[in-house]
């Protein structure tokens, strides 16, 4: 029973990761209507800025978090607008094949500059606190607690405020939403601006719980898309639930299967539920 609760809180951490990942690509897909492939790249680069902060300036991780976040939202825009904008009106699949490109180039970017080699953001060994025999590292509760505060914000932001208002319109129906007089361009922006921020900050907290390489990214993507297409893909609550489902049945698995095969579990979850509810446990209920 111990294992098992080590595991699930291990899980918990994980799947708060997976759930900002998921959300922002959720957000992405409802007003935009593309699986965004350069998702996890973006995770990636709003994690090493943060490393460029913290090795510039000698400040904890979570200081430089807001930085690496803004840088990436700043790149996303301008691939935005150079790119997708360009591409917006034709078929889906096109945009598609755009965003493998961007995170291909992204990639190695981030090779070029920064290196190959794992990275981590502190050394030394972090003491965990003790709750009788179960462990938890001091970094596990404020990945968890940044990543519920976001959730929450996002949460009132979308529900409280004029331009959360219009993104849920235009989730809904873009064209009525443009003839009401909603700007789509300036919806497009904010979703992005949002949409980024968490995938950075889900990246910053992966690379405090783990270490950092430029395929981090890339390697968690699967787990983020099966956590949206679990929750509902285009719906972030659902994204939510469904980050916190694979990150605890991932953890899970590893009683019985190598933790190398952890990304299968993802895989196979996606799977399923493809096949036996394609639109998600969340379904109808988007942003």
């Amino acid at each position: 029973m111990t294992d098992l609760l080590q595991l699930t809180i291990y899980g918990i951490v994980l799947g708060s990761i997976f759930a900002l990942g998921a959300v922002g690509l959720s957000l992405v897909y409802a007003i935009l209507r593309f699986p965004h492939f350069a998702h996890g790249d973006f995770m990636t680069l709003g994690a090493y800025i943060s490393l460029a902060i913290v090795t510039t300036f000698g400040v904890p991780p979570i200081i430089a978090l807001p930085f690496g976040a803004a840088g990436a939202v700043l790149f996303a825009i301008a691939v935005d607008q150079t790119i997708y904008r360009r591409l917006r009106k034709t078929q889906p699949v096109i945009l598609l094949i755009s965003s493998v490109g961007t995170a291909l180039i992204l990639r190695a970017l981030l090779q070029m500059i920064f290196g190959s080699e794992t990275q981590v953001y502190q050394s030394g060994i972090q003491m965990p606190v003790r709750f009788g025999d179960l462990r938890v590292k001091p970094a596990h509760f404020m990945i968890v607690g940044v990543a519920a505060g976001l959730v929450l914000a996002l949460h009132l932001f979308l529900q409280k405020t004029r331009v959360g208002k219009a993104m849920r319109a235009m989730s809904d129906n873009r064209d009525l939403a443009q003839v009401t007089g909603i700007s789509v361009d300036r919806i497009v922006i904010w979703t992005w601006a949002i949409g980024i921020a968490l995938a950075a900050t889900a990246g910053v907290l992966l690379g405090m719980d783990t270490r950092l390489h430029p395929t981090m990214g890339w390697n968690i993507l699967l787990p983020v898309f099966a956590a949206a297409i679990l929750g509902g893909i285009g719906s972030p609550y659902g994204a939510i639930a469904g980050g916190l489902v694979i990150g605890i049945v991932q953890e899970w698995s590893t009683m019985v299967i190598s933790p190398a095969y952890k990304p299968a579990v993802a895989f196979a979850i996606m799977v399923v539920m493809l096949l036996v509810r394609p639109t998600g446990l969340f379904a109808g209920r988007k942003v």
